[in-house]
């Protein structure tokens, strides 16, 4: 009955999804979060008037409060806090388009893989092969020489290298997949094999993709800090929270607000992913929504 009554109403997967994601509270408060977190970072710098790289020569290195700067101001007395907002604005933009150019590349890719099968199969995987051993900061570095150091080169770079691991777990998902009992019955009433792959087999391994994501927001982080720290990525006016966050480390004894800041904007950052990820997983996962309505 519960069965019948739920596809009379003809709720779509994505509606469905949307309710049972925000029944979830840590979710919820998560993207809350996220979300005041992401607005403070791209709006917040306007409503200061202190410059990104305005020195401010009476006030190096002071704590929080003094003269003004909430955050403080660093050992060459520029204000925390608008740098904090601004490494935001870095970090994230960073961290979304890699991660969305990992996505995209890694789905397709993986699910064409492993859907085809065979020598198609072995021939995409080797490449695959090929391209995880290429030393990254050696592609980073001919990119640099080639286009010349830019911003985008760093979008470039690390979503050229994360889609790898995206493909290969969605390869194995689609291999345990083409195997099931929906994709035969849609091979039997002449679905096209691309749109099998599309509405099919892409759906369904939405759910390890999405955990996938969530850990690879941190990473493209992390990544382009390091880049940054090697002087190959956000060079100076500009800033990120790696960047904040490894200059607060060599002054973590005298000024440890420094490293307390940017480091307290990441952290949150990456617990609400997480919780966020869990939350995306349990709403698009087929199997939970099967399971809910029998």
């Amino acid at each position: 009955m519960t069965t019948a009554v739920y596809a009379a109403k003809g709720d779509s997967l994505m509606k469905d999804a949307m309710r049972r994601l925000f029944l979830n509270r840590a979710t919820l408060v998560s993207t809350i979060l996220l979300t005041m977190i992401t607005v403070a970072c791209f709006f917040g710098p306007l409503f200061f008037s202190y410059p990104l790289d305005e020195i401010f020569w009476d006030y190096m290195g002071t704590a929080p409060g003094e003269g003004g700067h909430w955050f403080g101001t660093d050992t060459n007395g520029r204000d925390l806090l608008q740098r904090t907002l601004y490494g935001g604005q870095i970090s994230l933009t960073v961290a979304l388009i890699a991660t969305l150019v990992s996505l995209i590349i890694g789905v397709m890719y993986g699910a064409i893989s492993g859907y085809a099968g065979g020598r198609v199969d072995n021939l995409m995987m080797r490449l695959v092969d090929i391209l995880y051993s290429l030393p990254f900061m050696f592609l980073v570095i001919l990119m640099m020489v080639v286009f010349g150091r830019s911003i985008f080169l760093i979008y470039i770079a690390i979503g050229a290298v994360e889609w790898l691991d995206m493909a290969r777990i969605v390869r194995g998902q689609t291999l345990a997949l083409k195997r099931r009992e929906f994709v035969d019955a849609a091979h039997a009433l002449g679905v096209s094999d691309k749109m099998i792959v599309l509405r099919h087999i892409i759906p369904n391994a939405i759910g390890p993709v999405i955990v996938y994501v969530t850990l690879t927001v941190p990473k493209v982080i992390l990544l382009e800090s390091f880049l940054s720290f090697l002087g190959l990525g956000v060079q100076e006016p500009m800033t990120s929270w790696g960047v904040l966050i490894s200059e607060g480390t060599g002054n973590m004894e005298s000024a440890p607000w420094m490293l307390f800041f940017p480091a307290t904007f990441l952290a949150v950052t990456l617990f609400c992913l997480n919780f966020i990820g869990d939350g995306l997983r349990d709403a698009l996962d087929p199997k939970t929504r099967s399971e809910e309505h029998t």
